[in-house]
């Protein structure tokens, strides 16, 4: 019996594929300043990819800027968007009076329907 069993290869231990005959993309490396800690990432991009002008430090998180030729580059951060919140949307539409009128509305109804009336001031 031992000499009718299959043999094989483990699943997912090695892969059939080899690289030969494979020509990998020019890449090229750009290293990347924290201010934050103080240490430098390299990553690795494509060459004929443009390569942005911030990353994520890998030791701490904050923002690294891109170094070239030895110098940081300097962002200009005044083209980004502000995130709006629900609230400056909606003073977009409607102003502050007609936003207390429709709270006072809304309440008066609601104090109808459950059969409760204001008290006090």
């Amino acid at each position: 019996m031992a000499d009718r069993s299959l043999r094989g290869m483990r699943l997912g231990a090695q892969s059939l594929q080899s690289e030969e005959g494979v020509s990998f993309s020019p890449r090229a490396n750009h290293t990347y300043l924290c201010a934050a800690c103080g240490r430098e990432t390299v990553m690795t991009f494509a060459a004929d990819a443009e390569a942005p002008d911030a990353w994520e430090c890998k030791y701490c998180g904050h923002e690294a800027t891109l170094l070239v030729d030895s110098k940081p580059v300097v962002i200009d951060h005044s083209e980004e968007k502000v995130a709006r919140t629900h609230w400056d949307m909606l003073l977009e539409r409607r102003t502050r009076a007609e936003l207390e009128d429709l709270l006072q509305e809304r309440l008066s109804h609601l104090r109808a329907r459950r059969g409760e009336h204001k008290i006090g001031a």
